[in-house]
């Protein structure tokens, strides 16, 4: 769909206004997303609920998603309307996770029409929890490594394995996953295919973290099952289309979490209540100042060059190399906003538990820690740094001139 302006744009924009404050419930006005199921801690209340329904209808948390699979179908501009409209009002987008972040986009791309049909609409209804079967304990950096097979059985594969990091496998619904289909080749020997979690055979456990929290599990395939039409893409087919995927994670990676500083408030807020103003009504620390301004710049430039990107990526055959940049260039910026949230606090920003502490202190400490593993997850800082030297620069591999 073309994008729209002037007069049509405005009359869109009325319209989504307006309906955002018939749909939108009061009691979670300005609070953050609950409903990201790959993180949740707790079911959803009857508010978070109905709106998230709400949405999902709509087709709005997957606004520029075909109408034909439950998306929005909106134009470029009409989605940063949808989005302007709900920032205004308070309201976060309740439709995401890993199926809207990653699966999706590659299943668009990648998926026979059967496939759309059945996992796309929930997605965008936000109804279906997906995590990702990648890593494992013997492949992490060198991917490709992976040992988990998948047997063909005629009309279903049988996998047995063990994959770690799977985020959100405790509460996830479905998986997709990279299976060994041939034992002879490395690439070229992958399968992409999908399986429900809840079925015998799949065991989870979760890996207490630092941070408090166990969104990171080893999962373990004990004759699990997945059906022959849940296989993506060609039989052996799968690293590119891991690829492709990967792709998607970096892009909303980077994204995520940029303007925060705790608890879902604007890290400015912070440094207004907690340093306090001059008599000019500007921020009290000028070396402050100057460093949230920089960074404010730096995360504005980083964010239209991702859209850029993203845009120029549309329709190419292969995986574009530049979401490597992306990846290290944002992961840093969010990890630097973490850490001046920290300093902003004082004291304050230092607490684990007790009465002296706020909740948003305490959520800041632990997002700081949590925010450690953004230039981990998703393809190391170092690996993105290779990609780039051999991939975009063009540099010679040292490791094989030797």
């Amino acid at each position: 769909m073309a994008d729209f302006g002037g007069t049509d744009l405005e009359a869109f924009r009325g319209e989504v206004r307006s309906w955002v404050e018939a749909n939108f419930p009061a009691s979670l006005k300005g609070k953050p997303n609950p409903m990201a199921r790959e993180e949740r801690g707790s079911d959803p209340t009857p508010d978070q609920e109905a709106w998230r329904k709400a949405v999902g209808s709509k087709g709005w948390g997957t606004p520029t998603w075909p109408a034909e699979y439950g998306g929005g179908g909106l134009s470029g501009a009409q989605a940063r309307v949808v989005q302007g409209e709900f920032a205004r009002a308070g309201a976060y987008n309740p439709i995401g996770g890993m199926g809207v972040m990653m699966f999706g986009p590659t299943l668009l791309e990648y998926g026979t029409e059967a496939q759309k049909q059945e996992h796309i609409p929930p997605i965008c209804r936000g109804e279906i929890a997906w995590c990702q079967g990648f890593s494992e304990p013997g492949a992490g950096s060198d991917l490709a490594s992976l040992q988990t097979k998948a047997e063909d059985k005629g009309d279903h594969f049988v996998i047995n394995g063990q994959k770690i990091w799977t985020s959100g496998a405790q509460w996830a619904d479905w998986c997709f996953c990279l299976v060994r289909t041939d034992t002879s080749k490395k690439h070229e020997g992958i399968s992409f295919v999908l399986f429900t979690m809840h079925q015998p055979g799949v065991e989870v456990r979760p890996i207490p973290l630092i941070a408090g929290s166990s969104p990171f599990c080893e999962t373990f395939f004990t004759d699990a099952r997945a059906e022959k039409k849940d296989l993506v893409g060609p039989l052996n087919g799968g690293w590119t289309i891991a690829k492709r995927l990967l792709q998607h994670e970096r892009n909303g990676l980077t994204g995520a979490g940029g303007g925060l500083g705790s608890g879902g408030k604007p890290i400015e807020a912070l440094a207004k209540e907690y340093v306090g103003l001059d008599e000019q009504g500007r921020l009290a620390d000028h070396d402050l100042r100057t460093r949230l301004v920089t960074n404010a710049m730096n995360m504005r430039a980083f964010q239209q060059t991702a859209v850029r990107a993203m845009v120029e990526a549309k329709g190419n055959a292969s995986p574009s190399s530049a979401t490597s940049i992306m990846k290290n260039a944002g992961t840093q910026l969010i990890q630097e906003r973490h850490e001046m949230a920290l300093e902003i606090m004082g004291h304050q920003g230092l607490g684990w538990e007790g009465d002296a502490f706020k909740a948003d202190e305490l959520a800041a400490v632990r997002g700081w820690l949590f925010g450690k593993a953004f230039t981990i997850f998703g393809g190391s800082q170092e690996v993105q740094s290779n990609i780039v030297s051999k991939r975009i620069l063009g540099l010679p591999d040292l490791t094989q001139a030797k």
